[in-house]
């Protein structure tokens, strides 16, 4: 099995920008010229851009652009559950519309984050995340294949931290989130039922088995008039 298209793109413009052909702060070929560069579609090359936008290694910026990002000034977060859990401790009925699931290969990204040899595989999801119908936030998940072998779809795209505990009994530790501000795309913003343009809060994180494995990398955007995040200290 090949890697999709896209993810041999974003291979390479991230491996572009970590051997410094773009420098944080500049900004990258317009997409038109990176497609013609590449031979793909402008679709094809929009979907390597925005895996880099959500990684937080690219920005768009209306009307300029799309330029290498700066790093965030970064808050830590106590804390960590389930979207299932925390639905439920505040008395919402959580549900999940699938979008997309399917076997594929890793990006370069996904192997580094979750620790994987080259020559496995991962299950990688879109799904919408809703409290009591309400959509509440969009997200794609990765997770290694090897860990959801025994799994049906419906289990993993149910509550697939849930599955794991009871079914085999791996209970998730400790996770590293980063918070930043978006604006809903055109596809994002009918997923959530928002306006083209409305804030969104992008999350990224990556979550830990209680011995400390990565299980889990999750690209969300929350709908910013539904959803807040709460610090602690």
């Amino acid at each position: 099995m090949s890697s999709p298209v896209y993810i041999q793109i974003h291979n390479q413009l991230r491996e572009n920008i970590e051997d410094g052909k773009w420098k944080v702060g500049e900004k990258i070929p317009a997409e038109r010229e990176l497609a013609a560069h590449f031979d793909v579609s402008r679709m094809t090359l929009r979907q390597a851009i925005q895996a880099l936008v959500d990684e937080g290694i690219l920005e768009r910026r209306v009307g300029s652009g799309t330029f290498v990002a700066n790093r965030k000034v970064q808050e830590k977060m106590s804390g960590v559950t389930s979207f299932t859990d925390l639905m439920r401790s505040l008395g919402k009925t959580p549900s999940s519309k699938t979008i997309s699931y399917h076997l594929t290969i890793p990006s370069q990204t996904e192997i580094e984050k979750l620790k994987l040899s080259h020559d496995e595989q991962v299950v990688r999801m879109e799904r919408v995340r809703l409290a009591n119908d309400v959509p509440i936030c969009f997200e794609i998940a990765t997770v290694p294949a090897r860990l959801i072998e025994n799994f049906s779809k419906e289990e993993v795209t149910n509550s697939f931290w849930q599955t794991l505990e009871k079914k085999a009994h791996l209970f998730p530790g400790h996770a590293v989130q980063h918070i930043s501000a978006t604006n809903a795309t055109e596809r994002i913003a009918t997923y959530l039922n928002v306006k083209r343009g409305d804030a969104l809060l992008r999350m990224t994180q990556l979550s830990y088995l209680q011995d400390g494995t990565p299980f889990e990398y999750v690209h969300t955007q929350y709908a910013g008039s539904r959803f807040e995040f709460v610090l602690e200290k």
